[in-house]
């Protein structure tokens, strides 16, 4: 590949991976600033002709803008990607990709650019290339700044903007991020920027994968020599980190400004990036709160180079943008939803603050070993208390507040009070593991963190933001070494005679709650105050809770419900985030202390149960025979272990509806009516029909196994799961995209929200749902698309079979299944299965089966200890069977 060694502006080389060279042009530009009286000549990428040649008239022009070290190449992606759209029909946009005067393959000169001259120089080149047609600027890193800058000063043919990992403010009493701080110290500058490659090699060192060796040697090739580096230097330098710098008056005006462009705007964030961080992704969001976000999970400063940002952003203009440019078309439709007559979440819990009796009882409190009991009078004074404290230190409607408490009273407390005042509470439980439980906690960027000492410890020394609150009074050195600032009870003194501020909408954001991680990265589901009302009535209606009913929950999601529901509540002595650790006679402790009729545990935490239910005595069976009502969510509920639990709880009706954290109820069957599905013959899991005015649809399987057909409510007819309800979601926190996707082609009424869940399975002529699985994980095999649950449930009925797991191997189409099992007696090591048994699975089901693999156990996700990473499996068993050594999956 040659390098450019000159001073002049010129073409690229041929032959840079993924450039088309006949998008290059050399334009002369009439100069500003330092450059009245000359015109600079610039390198750009430009679709305009490519455009023409389909015959495809664009809707606006894209500016695009990079960043430093990098050059217009950084956008060759979506320069193509917009040009098969546009091939294709879909909708078309010219796109300008620049090399900023001093960089890439633009001219060289001997003038000095701040960023008000950057600015300048933009608005000249679209005066000079793009006169006339809406505009939508894009820019990353500094670029970011310099493309804003335009849009603030252009908000009459301004028509969208979208930034990626940048910055429009930093504060000044902040150091700026240590890789600057290094590259940009005195003596060190030039250098690690323009006499070597330092700076230039550490940022394309960023991109996780690295980075091809042919990408990244056409990201250096225009900058071979000293005197072509000098732009990378300036740029350094011209970073505004003190108040009296050059370009920190520029920097104002930009940052100031934003609140007022008011037209559609994108952020797209790398969260690994350590130079742009989440508090500058925090500060553009306050700034443009109307702004759309995807943080892409796993990725770093290059993003473009890590992920598919061009089909997000492609896909956001023509949601977003495009319907503003089309005059005709008039705004997009909105989902017509029925007014929202709901109470809110608390309004039981104050509707009984004069009640001395029991609201909720803490099965872990008392030294001696006795259950604290918390009354109602007591709890609604005291989320009144915290309410108005929270308020007095600072806390408003909108912050985010993220819990790290055990539940119990107390965390039952600061929940109720954060609702009250409007603040949105953010849960993630620590069966993420520590690292996706910091990536949680990090993506939310909650300005408050409340936690005991172990979660406190975990956010010092993890860097999580936010103010910190310990659960309990810590002493001195302690609070300092945790950087604690308040204690609750500090909160709580506080609010002693504060005055509560009005309560939120019922349609404002109210909690972020994370999945469980079993499908990819933790999610963070976002609530309103309606919602989270509607799921309470729900709940209460088909399940009958009432004042005297009394929950005992062992399920995190439900475990603060109680008050909600106007009833009393106890959580039995566990490990909430770990539901293995839940025993049988801490249920009966539980129910008995509380005189609870309704019992809700996690399907792992019944497993544990019936598993240690030779523990009961004679009080502990007495107890477990008065509950009335118990309820399993969450994963699938085997026929067999909901039989084991019903002999537990005799005299109660056994459930187990079918959720997920985005809508957490919706559907519902009985052990009755799941022996009578059973009897059926039919393939997966039933888990019956919607709960109230819940709806469940259809798409179905194309012969590839993707969800493509038309929504449909045919029983026997396989394809992905869509549902609706009042208590579905209002979206995930910070993935567009994910968002995008989970509602993709799926409106068949305007009055209600639907979300595509990524389960598969079928309706019988009843109305029941059955799951097959999940969408990543049907085979498409010669034969047509092939989903794993009924297979599995056939393997598991082998004798010497505890659990089985059916996954594809070889090219997609004419994937083989494979079945991995873990065997009753326990396999010591990764292995083909015996013989014998492999033919007895075989046998079993009229599934092909190629192989039979065994391990001693399948991947599974900590929170549910049950839902089967058959990716992950696929992956191995591919492995295993091209000749590596086996290993655990």
């Amino acid at each position: 590949m040659s390098r450019e060694t000159g001073l002049s502006a010129t073409l690229p080389p041929e032959g840079l991976p993924g450039l088309d060279p006949a998008l290059s042009r050399v334009v002369a530009v009439p100069g500003f600033g330092v450059d009245v009286g000359r015109s600079p000549r610039w390198h750009v990428l430009d679709t305009g002709d490519a455009l023409r040649r389909l015959g495809a008239e664009p809707l606006g022009t894209i500016i695009a803008v990079h960043g430093n070290p990098t050059w217009s190449y950084l956008w060759r992606d979506l320069l193509a990607a917009s040009l098969r759209q546009a091939a294709d029909g879909g909708d078309a946009w010219r796109i300008i990709a620049v090399d900023q005067l001093e960089m890439g393959y633009s001219e060289r000169t001997s003038r000095s650019r701040g960023l008000e001259q950057r600015i300048g120089d933009l608005a000249a080149l679209v005066r000079s290339l793009a006169p006339e047609g809406p505009i939508v600027t894009l820019g990353h890193d500094w670029g970011g700044p310099i493309s804003l800058g335009w849009a603030v000063e252009n908000p009459t043919r301004l028509a969208g903007a979208i930034v990626l990992n940048t910055a429009v403010h930093h504060p000044s009493e902040e150091r700026i991020p240590f890789p600057l701080r290094v590259a940009g110290a005195r003596g060190v500058l030039g250098a690690a920027t323009t006499v070597t490659t330092a700076f230039l090699d550490t940022t394309l060192s960023l991109a996780d994968p690295k980075l091809d060796p042919a990408v990244s040697s056409a990201y250096r090739s225009p900058y071979a020599t000293t005197a072509r580096r000098r732009g990378i230097g300036e740029f350094v330098a011209d970073i505004p980190a003190t108040p009296d710098h050059r370009s920190t008056p520029a920097l104002e005006r930009v940052s100031g400004g934003l609140g007022g462009i008011g037209v559609p705007a994108l952020l797209l964030r790398g969260p690994t990036d350590p130079v742009f961080l989440e508090k500058h992704l925090e500060d553009l969001t306050r700034r443009m709160p109307w702004a759309d976000v995807h943080r892409f999970e796993g990725a770093g400063h290059l993003l473009v180079e890590e992920r598919p940002y061009a089909e997000t952003v492609l896909a956001w203009l023509s949601d977003r943008v495009a319907p503003t440019l089309d005059s005709t078309a008039g705004a997009p439709a909105a989902a017509s939803v029925p007014p929202d007559d709901s109470t809110p979440l608390w309004d039981r819990l104050f509707a009984r603050r004069d009640d001395d009796g029991t609201a909720v009882i803490d099965m872990t409190a008392g030294s001696d070993g006795s259950a604290l009991r918390v009354s109602w009078r007591q709890l609604a004074d005291r989320v009144e208390q915290l309410a108005a404290g929270f308020h007095r230190m600072g806390v408003r409607r909108g912050d985010r507040v993220s819990l790290l408490v055990q539940p119990g009273p107390t965390l039952t407390a600061v929940l109720y009070a954060c609702l009250r005042i409007g603040a949105v509470v953010v849960v993630a439980d620590r069966g993420l593991g520590i690292r996706g439980l910091s990536r949680a906690v990090r993506g939310a960027s909650p300005r408050f963190v409340v936690g005991e000492v172990a979660g406190l410890a975990a956010a010092r020394a993890l860097g999580w933001s936010g103010i910190r609150i310990s659960a309990s009074r810590l002493p001195s050195a302690t609070a300092r070494l945790l950087g604690v600032s308040h204690s609750l009870a500090d909160v709580a003194a506080r609010g002693a005679s504060g005055v509560l501020p009005e309560p939120p909408a019922s349609s404002d954001d109210a909690a972020v709650l994370f999945t469980s991680g079993s499908t990819g990265p933790a999610k963070g589901v976002v609530y309103t105050h309606g919602q989270l009302s509607a799921l309470r009535d729900a709940l209460g209606d088909h399940f009958d809770v009432h004042e005297d009913s009394g929950l005992v929950t062992g399920f995190a999601p439900f475990a603060l419900l109680g008050p909600a529901l106007g009833t009393r509540s106890a959580t039995p002595e566990m490990d909430v985030s770990a539901p293995r650790t839940l025993t049988a006679t801490a249920v009966a402790r539980a129910v008995r202390e509380s005189e609870a009729k309704i019992v809700f545990l996690s399907p792992a935490a019944v497993t544990n149960v019936v598993a240690t239910s030779g523990d009961l005595d004679d009080a502990d069976r007495a107890a477990l025979a008065d509950v009335r009502t118990f309820l399993s969510t969450g994963a699938p509920v085997s026929l067999e272990l909901l039989r084991a639990a019903q002999r537990l709880m005799p005299n109660a009706v056994a459930h187990t509806p079918y959720g997920m954290t985005e809508c957490l109820l919706v559907t519902d069957i009985t052990l009755t009516d799941l022996e009578d599905a059973a009897a059926s013959g039919q393939e997966g899991v039933c888990v019956g029909a919607p709960i109230g005015s819940g709806r469940v649809l259809i798409i179905p399987l194309d012969e590839l196994g993707r969800a493509t057909g038309a929504l449909t409510t045919d029983p026997a007819v396989t394809g992905e799961v869509v549902i609706s309800a009042p208590h579905l979601k209002r979206g995930y926190h910070r993935l567009w995209a994910t968002d995008r996707e989970a509602t993709r082609d799926v409106a068949p009424d305007p009055t209600a929200r639907w979300h595509r869940t990524g389960d598969v399975g079928h309706l019988d002529e009843n109305g029941r749902l059955w799951i097959e699985g999940r969408m990543p994980h049907v085979i498409a095999t010669s034969d047509g698309p092939v989903t794993p649950v009924g297979a599995e449930q056939s393997i598991e009925r082998v004798h010497g079979v505890a659990r089985a797991a059916v996954v594809g191997v070889g090219p997609e189409g004419l994937r083989q299944c494979v079945a991995v099992i873990e065997t009753t007696a326990g396999a010591r090591r990764a292995a083909l299965a015996d013989p014998s048994l492999t033919e007895a699975i075989r046998k079993s089901t009229d599934l092909p089966i190629a192989a039979v693999l065994q391990v001693r156990a399948l991947p599974t996700d900590v929170r549910h200890n049950s839902k089967i990473d058959r990716s992950r499996l696929s992956a191995w068993a591919e492995g295993v069977l091209s000749g590596r050594t086996p290993s655990a999956p």
